[in-house]
């Protein structure tokens, strides 16, 4: 079950960051993370190009039922007969007109039958990968959306240090024009506030560079992806068994689902090959007329019609082909191994890749925790060198230090957040459970 989270009332951050991130996010244009995954469906090519694959697979496999369905044909035809003969003289030129109608319905062909169970196995494969396609693009809108997050929040921060470093440099330079400080308190903040300036262009490109990925992942102009709320309780994770995640991987990943189907489908090649040695029965019927408008070689000039019906059993059983059946036989077994080993390491990688996932969400989560508490005695260690500057206990290089120290630690907190509910959806993705309905959750802990 997923657990039903109440959202968290929305709490101001600092005036100066606020500005910035409301100038990134204008209400009236911003989506969430369902509205452009569902832009992306209609949109991203890779999906799409799945879909038509998957359309395409469907038909095909229908294609094999039609070794197991009746068939039958239509044939016409007309020709002109000479006639000579010398004894008696006759030189007579007649058409002859036919018709006929032949149809078949197999009765024993265990080579088709064996085609057909195949192609329902390839119904679920497409269907498989069709799944598979639609959780990677989950993902890769979800990594996108919280890029750009991500690099939102990064520029605000860093803008919100560039102001705090302003402030610390006007203050150094009046504290030197009055005698109170030395000349190295100035050169130290305005060799900060150049350097804020530099990270300020680099994460005004990296934003600009992850919103022309996420417009183009969407088909939108210009995306504005809705924030986080904040302060933001993390959903923890259900089940709380990383082997219960890694039991549902084993019977719900596409990737062993693939696997199970070609593994079927391998064992139906078997039969398919065996059947070379088995007889086939076909029940057969054809209508047939011939008409001669002008009569016939041996009628004369008389107009006249023959119709005839047949109704019969076809029976084919085959002897010997050179060893080309049993041949075929042992490349079957060989291609069932094959695949009954590849179920195998589908299972074991799957089963890697959930725990990998599973633990990955956990140490995210601590992180998380660990970051929090770091923000705070980060915010307790500024106001403390600003007071100890103030006060002559700390020079400025201090309060540099520690304001640096806590926008950083804004930055990767922010980053841990995103980190954690992108691998909510990994870790979905990874035992093969992930669906649209997972983002709604996210969707919850946005800002509306």
């Amino acid at each position: 079950m997923k657990p039903f989270l109440k959202k968290p009332a929305l709490l101001p951050l600092s005036l100066a960051l606020s500005a910035v991130l409301a100038a990134f996010a204008p209400a009236a244009q911003a989506q969430n993370l369902v509205e452009l995954y569902r832009s992306a469906r209609d949109y991203d090519a890779a999906y799409q190009s799945a879909r038509s694959l998957y359309e395409a697979n469907l038909a095909k496999a229908d294609q094999a039922k039609a070794g197991i369905l009746p068939s039958a044909g239509l044939s016409m035809g007309t020709s002109r007969t000479n006639f000579e003969n010398n004894n008696p003289v006759m030189d007579r030129s007649f058409p002859t007109q036919t018709a006929s109608v032949n149809a078949s319905q197999p009765l024993y062909r265990p080579g088709n039958w064996a085609t057909y169970e195949q192609g329902k196995q390839q119904v679920e494969l497409s269907r498989a990968q069709l799944e598979a396609a639609q959780q990677d693009l989950i993902v890769r809108t979800s990594q996108a959306y919280f890029d750009v997050l991500a690099a939102q929040d990064t520029l605000a921060f860093v803008r919100a240090q560039k102001a705090a470093v302003g402030e610390q440099l006007a203050s150094a330079k009046r504290n030197f024009e009055v005698g109170t400080s030395t000349i190295t308190d100035s050169r130290e903040a305005q060799a900060r506030y150049d350097l804020v300036i530099a990270q300020e262009l680099a994460a005004e490109n990296d934003l600009r560079v992850k919103k022309i990925a996420l417009d183009q992942l969407v088909g939108r102009a210009d995306a504005q992806p809705k924030g986080l709320l904040v302060p933001l309780d993390l959903p923890p994770l259900v089940p709380a068994d990383v082997n219960t995640w890694v039991q549902q991987s084993e019977d719900l990943h596409p990737s062993v689902r693939q696997a199970r189907a070609n593994l079927e489908v391998a064992k139906l090649e078997i039969d398919k090959a065996e059947a070379g040695h088995k007889p086939t029965l076909d029940l057969t019927a054809s209508y047939g007329t011939q008409r001669n408008p002008q009569g016939s070689a041996t009628t004369g000039p008389v107009n006249f019609r023959t119709n005839s019906t047949t109704v019969g059993l076809s029976l084919n059983l085959p002897l010997f082909a050179g060893f080309a059946t049993q041949n075929r036989i042992r490349e079957t077994l060989s291609l069932e191994d094959k695949a009954r080993t590849d179920l195998e390491g589908a299972k074991r990688g799957v089963a890697l890749s959930t725990r990998t996932a599973y633990f990955g969400v956990l140490s995210g989560q601590g992180q998380v925790k660990a970051l929090e508490a770091a923000e705070a005695s980060s915010q307790s260690a500024l106001d403390a060198n600003k007071l100890g500057y103030q006060v002559g206990v700390r020079i400025n290089i201090d309060v540099l230090n520690a304001q640096s120290q806590l926008f950083q630690t804004k930055r990767d907190l922010a980053q841990a957040r995103y980190n954690v509910l992108i691998g909510g959806l990994k870790l979905r993705q990874a035992n093969g459970t992930l669906t649209p309905e997972d983002l709604l959750l996210i969707n919850s802990l946005l800002v509306n």
